[in-house]
């Protein structure tokens, strides 16, 4: 540890976790399962870090709960965790199938859904699940705590309007499961075997017998930070999904989403491909579950 950091403190409560970073001004930063910030340092990416503050032994970090009708997840919650809580899989269905996903089981079992969201990368496939699901963060610093939308977290790939010197990711709060309500996730990764998502994407929606009442659909990586695809939503909301108005809402999201070839992934006209066989797929799973 000495290599990454000169300092490593375990913190137990979030007013601990402000009053230090607070003093540190800027030189602290704030670690969890660790699985993204250590690898970086290690790897010359990022460097090193002159204090490291451990918050997974915050209980309200590590809460999963149903909280006022809504379903909290704090962020020092494992991936692993989420991928087999019963809770996560009756009211955020696509957010325990992206976290199943994830990695392989020794990382699941310490990278943590915070993590996943703070690293601000626009195809994390937990942050993919959770712009479709709805999702609040919660945010503390020193001056108290604050609700955003999710896509507030993000201005450029990698890079979050979260303050690594001031804030506190607390957690997540999502709209508890209705009747009628359900979501999907599905992804393609590269062939090589690498965990790397060649495309993403999320579906919740609400029906009422044929007909679709409400829509959110996430795709990554789709432009610079994680998007939903508002133009594509807004074709299927009111409608009955037959192939011509699923087509329609096809070519929405693929004016809407900025697809590019990548060395590291794949070619824009192959994502684009990709798109309709994950809407596809996503969009009929979580139908079928929501009759």
């Amino acid at each position: 540890m000495k290599s990454l950091c000169e300092e490593y403190i375990l913190t137990h409560t979030v007013d601990e976790v402000l009053q230090i970073l607070s003093v540190a001004q800027g030189s602290a930063r704030i670690v969890s399962g660790g699985s993204d910030l250590l690898v970086e340092i290690q790897q010359g990416i990022h460097p090193p870090v002159p204090m490291l503050v451990d918050v997974t032994e915050i209980a309200e970090l590590c809460a999963l709960e149903i909280r006022d009708k809504s379903l909290f997840i704090g962020a020092s919650v494992t991936l692993s965790r989420l991928a087999n809580s019963s809770l996560v899989k009756q009211h955020a269905r696509a957010l325990a199938e992206a976290t199943s996903l994830m990695a392989n089981p020794q990382v699941c079992n310490v990278a943590t859904i915070g993590g996943n969201v703070a690293h601000a990368l626009p195809a994390a496939d937990g942050t993919i699940s959770l712009l479709a699901l709805d999702a609040q963060a919660e945010v503390a610093n020193k001056t108290g705590r604050r609700r955003v939308l999710l896509h507030e977290l993000f201005k450029g790939p990698g890079e979050s309007t979260l303050d690594p010197g001031r804030d506190l990711l607390v957690g997540f709060y999502l709209p508890s499961h209705e009747k009628g309500q359900a979501s999907a996730f599905s992804r393609r990764i590269s062939p090589q075997g690498i965990a790397l998502a060649i495309l993403n994407m999320a579906v919740w929606l609400q029906r009422k017998e044929d007909r679709i009442v409400n829509i959110r659909i996430a795709v990554g990586p789709s432009g610079p930070v994680p998007l939903r695809m508002v133009a594509a939503e807004k074709v299927l909301i009111d409608q009955t999904p037959t192939p011509d108005v699923l087509a329609h809402a096809l070519e929405e999201l693929q004016k809407e989403a900025h697809f590019r070839t990548s060395l590291h992934r794949a070619s824009a006209e192959y994502r684009r491909h990709l798109a309709g066989v994950l809407l596809q797929e996503s969009f009929t799973n979580a139908w079928q579950r929501a009759e």
